[in-house]
């Protein structure tokens, strides 16, 4: 199925399993989801567990951590990341610090979710990563999925969790179909938070990446292997916790790193993996500098010619890699 769906039907099953559980955001409800995710849901749960919002993110972030600090288990949906910038105090104050702030006496069960990035001509103010940004907070839980099954995996496991979890989707990936293994269709089907997948095995070079330009990175890799080269290619799927092990335990059989992202370089999470790496078992392993392939360091342009260029394709993938190895 495509990767919208998944989350629809990851949503319908915890709506129907936990009566707690309930949908809040713009047009969540009657309008089926600004992108359709939400397709369906209104018209089985009903305007008590499916609610549309006003155009006011402060307010309803807001009523929603109230609500999961009172016993409540609610998903707010942000159009899109860009626009939780309004909310993000309610986010990282209110949402991610309560539980530490309270020693542990108020857990807040939340999911903020909706598409992170860049999606296609939508200029600088709509087009940013914030996976750095959220990770970057002590508190809360960061996923980033890639296809359909991590998608619903991990959708269910961040609504089970009793921490509050920025899931961060993307855009260009809701219409893309993937194939899904037997077992992640079962309704207790999740995946746990903070493992990373091994999409492809390879002995040469290890590629690292999360949400969309995971399949930039198998692309790429497909490309290079015609050439002789094997990647190995990590599906990172959560941000914060990070798993570094499998990162490491990777960089050891090849010997070579390369970071790809669609966020700014600075302080991103290629830098975050460049530095653990660095500070771990895995540094004496490597037998060149990792490289990092990120957004460009610039607000992202409107024009498309300029835009495609300020993202990372699959040609800078592989030239990286040959710079890495020197080829």
């Amino acid at each position: 199925p495509r990767r919208g769906n998944a989350l629809n039907q990851a949503m319908d099953e915890e709506l129907e399993r936990d009566e707690r559980v309930f949908l809040m955001g713009e047009e969540v409800a009657q309008y089926d989801g600004a992108y359709k995710v939400s397709r369906g849901l209104w018209k089985k749960y009903g305007d008590k567990r499916i609610i549309d919002t006003p155009i006011s993110e402060m307010g309803f972030a807001g009523i929603a951590v109230g609500s999961a600090m009172a016993g409540l288990r609610p998903i707010c949906e942000f159009m899109t990341f860009n626009f939780s910038m309004q909310a993000i105090d309610q986010v990282i104050n209110s949402a991610a610090k309560t539980y530490y702030m309270s020693a542990g006496l108020q857990s807040v069960p939340i999911v903020f979710r909706g598409p992170n990035g860049a999606s296609a001509g939508v200029a600088a103010q709509h087009s940013q990563c914030f996976a750095a940004w959220y990770a970057h907070c002590p508190g809360l839980k960061v996923v980033s999925p890639w296809n359909s099954e991590d998608a619903r995996g991990l959708l269910k496991a961040a609504i089970r969790d009793d921490n509050p979890v920025v899931f961060l989707e993307n855009e260009l990936m809701y219409g893309v179909p993937f194939e899904m293994s037997e077992e992640s269709n079962s309704k207790d089907f999740v995946i746990p938070i903070g493992k990373a997948k091994i999409e492809r095995q390879g002995t040469h070079v290890t590629l690292v990446s999360h949400s969309r330009y995971v399949g930039h990175c198998l692309d790429a890799a497909a490309v290079l292997a015609k050439e002789g080269i094997e990647c190995e290619v990590i599906n990172l799927r959560t941000i914060r916790p990070m798993d570094v092990d499998t990162i490491e335990g990777s960089v050891m059989k090849t010997n070579h790193l390369v970071t790809v992202e669609g966020g700014w370089p600075q302080f991103g999470v290629g830098a975050e993996i460049c530095a653990k790496i660095m500070e771990g078992p895995a540094f004496n392993y490597l037998d060149a500098p990792v490289t990092r392939v990120t957004g460009v360091d610039i607000p992202m342009p409107y024009a498309k010619i300029l835009e495609d260029n300020s993202v990372p394709q699959i040609k800078d993938i592989i030239f990286s890699v040959k710079k890495t190895l020197n080829v």
